[in-house]
């Protein structure tokens, strides 16, 4: 029941920042959490960041200390802040909103947006 679409993306030299921007649209009924992802090819999609609507968070291990997400469940939207970025942190990323919807009995679904390409190269 959601549509996301991700922005932010582009060409930044190694050391530079990027912020990744994320929205969603549609219905839900409750919002479980909210994540980016990223996926380099020939790789698997790996968890990059996801935050809870608690307000916990969880950072993969190589870009601890470089990267914040954070997000605000009433808009949909979603932001990944990344700085000191490394040439091994291009990839696509990937916007994803797990929601619960009373249709369902409050199954939770993954929503995900189609992507958008970070490239860290001199």
């Amino acid at each position: 029941q959601l549509q996301v679409v991700e922005s932010g993306g582009g060409l930044v030299q190694p050391g530079g920042s990027l912020r990744l921007s994320c929205a969603a649209s549609g219905s839900y009924d409750l919002i479980h959490g909210m994540g980016w992802y990223r996926q380099a090819p020939g790789n698997q999609r790996e968890l990059v960041a996801i935050i809870y609507t608690a307000g916990i968070t969880n950072y993969a291990d190589p870009v601890k200390g470089r990267f914040t997400i954070s997000g605000d469940v009433a808009k949909l939207t979603l932001d990944l802040q990344m700085n000191s970025l490394r040439p091994e942190d291009t990839a696509v990323y990937y916007c994803n909103f797990q929601a619960r919807s009373k249709s369902t009995d409050y199954e939770v679904a993954n929503y995900w947006g189609q992507g958008t390409q970070v490239t860290v190269s001199s």
